[in-house]
């Protein structure tokens, strides 16, 4: 899920309908306090946000973000008319991942998220661990008390994503893009990849949750 906070309706309803319309699941927010509302409830996998807002300004709302440990690492989009090389540094240096500057293009902000979504899951930790299932992005391997388990790529890598950010829903379209980059066609495949996943991971194959409606999530409470 994407979330947009931008006060401008005409702009807002815009990038909400060109992130939908690439299969990337967005929520729009037109004020700061509605967006750290639906941050309460749920951590977005990129955020685009506006600077100049009601309440408080969109660099004060990043800074917020990176000082709490569950939104820290989100990827952020800057939105802005304000476009001097001042304020695009202002930006990056309070911890933007990206800036643009408005007028934009639909296309090039979808393809500087996707760019982002990639980044994000290439960066996700490299040793991970629950009970004893351990992953390893360093040699590549998963096991279960010790003993290896023989998962395809694509079923290494959903694992990964899913135990990075634990307790999370992915929606399958997400799914697709961060692992698949859409280069298939149908959500089909991720639930076929999943099953199997699950099957591999025996004991562990319950923390695989399906979200009806949305997709799937690695839960610690299963």
């Amino acid at each position: 899920m994407i979330f947009i906070l931008e006060d401008d309706e005409g702009i807002l309803s815009l990038v909400l309908y060109a992130l939908n319309s690439a299969n990337l699941k967005a929520k729009g927010f037109s004020l700061p306090s509605e967006f750290w509302e639906a941050m309460a409830k749920e951590s977005p996998s990129c955020v685009v946000l506006d600077v100049m807002l009601p309440q408080e300004d969109g660099l004060s709302v990043l800074h917020k973000m990176r000082q709490n440990h569950k939104s820290k690492n989100i990827p952020v989009v800057m939105l802005t008319a304000l476009g001097s090389e001042f304020d695009k540094i202002k930006g990056l240096d309070s911890g933007a991942d990206d800036y643009l500057t408005k007028p934009f293009s639909a296309l090039e902000l979808i393809a500087r998220i996707k760019a982002l979504l990639r980044r994000s899951h290439t960066q996700n930790d490299c040793e991970m661990s629950y009970g004893d299932l351990k992953y390893s992005k360093t040699i590549h391997s998963v096991s279960i008390g010790g003993e290896s388990l023989h998962l395809t790529l694509k079923e290494f890598e959903l694992l990964g994503l899913l135990m990075s950010s634990t307790n999370r829903v992915f929606s399958r379209e997400e799914l697709l893009e961060i692992i698949w980059g859409y280069n298939i066609s149908g959500t089909r495949t991720i639930d076929i990849h999943i099953n199997t996943l699950r099957s591999k991971l025996g004991k562990y194959g319950k923390h695989i949750k399906t979200i009806r409606g949305v997709g799937y999530q690695f839960n610690t409470n299963a």
